[in-house]
């Protein structure tokens, strides 16, 4: 059985749906979010947990046989920074003592492209050193702690690190407001026949759409050999709003999807990641092109609230 933390949140549930697909079995857990999303109802077991009271993680491998964990559970931070370092981190030790104790197969944590900032060769690839440089966000910071912290952890004891660098992903279940992603807000906003405020058509970014994220990271968890400990999971290219725009009037009939020309910082490329290595390895290819991602979108978005 494969355990899954922060399974009911945006990426959690979509690798969650993707190795139900596969025909695993599948425990997940939530802690502050307790609605199970419909593509899950049935598929798979689910768990309240707090990542942080290691006595009810060990507790979990009492009561299910778990072979593999996904740790994606985390939370946003406040106002102090410490306390969300400690938590995070204290939710990620637990999670490793419990990979310990339980002689799992593999351990993958959630990373991010934001790893990359600093390098200034395209596309950012795995093997590129990380940059010693001032990161724009406390998730980040811990994010590219978590990466060392993992594999050392579990170095030459026989279970695999699996460092997922995860691009900027939105979909079904992220916040329809997010201020990590312009997409959601600006369907929304267009569903409710508002004028959301316009995107720059040249800039873009390394969009993946949650499903094809869960399923990358469901592959990185089945494929029989892994080769390395780190792996980008994203699109593998860089998508401009102006595709996004076009399929969102495309998919929203009589919408007049607002931009305007250029970039908001002029000409500069946007970053993207290389999923070479993922795609070798697994067989990983994005299902969904933009147009196909937007109208799969808008169609959740019409019959759910995020």
């Amino acid at each position: 059985m494969i355990l899954v933390t922060g399974g009911l949140g945006m990426i959690g549930a979509h690798a969650a749906a993707a190795l139900a697909d596969l025909g695993e079995e599948v425990v997940i857990t939530g802690h502050r979010r307790a609605d199970v999303p419909s593509f899950l109802v049935g598929r798979v077991r689910v768990e309240t947990l707090d990542v942080t009271d290691r006595e009810a993680v060990l507790d979990l491998g009492q009561r299910f046989e778990i072979t593999d964990i996904v740790h994606l559970a985390g939370s946003i931070p406040g106002d102090d920074p410490v306390a969300f370092f400690r938590h995070d981190l204290t939710g990620l030790l637990n999670m490793l003592d419990a990979a310990r104790a339980w002689r799992v197969r593999r351990f993958a944590v959630a990373s991010s492209i934001g790893v990359y900032i600093g390098t200034a060769e395209l596309p950012w690839r795995e093997e590129h050193a990380l940059p010693a440089t001032d990161v724009p966000h406390l998730i980040i910071a811990l994010k590219k702690a978590a990466e060392p912290v993992t594999t050392q952890a579990l170095r030459d004891i026989g279970i695999q690190p699996v460092v997922v660098r995860i691009g900027s992903t939105w979909g079904p279940l992220m916040d329809p407001e997010s201020t990590f992603n312009p997409i959601p807000p600006y369907v929304g906003a267009l569903l409710r026949g508002e004028n959301p405020p316009p995107l720059h058509a040249d800039e873009g970014s390394d969009f993946s759409y949650a499903p094809d994220t869960g399923r990358a990271i469901a592959l990185l968890m089945t494929t029989d050999r892994l080769a390395h400990d780190t792996y980008n999971v994203s699109s593998g290219g860089r998508l401009t709003y102006r595709e996004v725009a076009a399929a969102v009037a495309a998919s929203i009939p009589g919408s007049t999807p607002p931009l305007v020309d250029g970039g908001r910082d002029g000409d500069g490329v946007d970053p993207y990641l290389d999923i070479t290595r993922l795609t070798a390895e697994t067989g990983f290819r994005p299902d969904y092109d933009v147009p196909a991602a937007v109208a799969h979108y808008v169609a959740w978005r019409r019959e759910n609230a995020r």
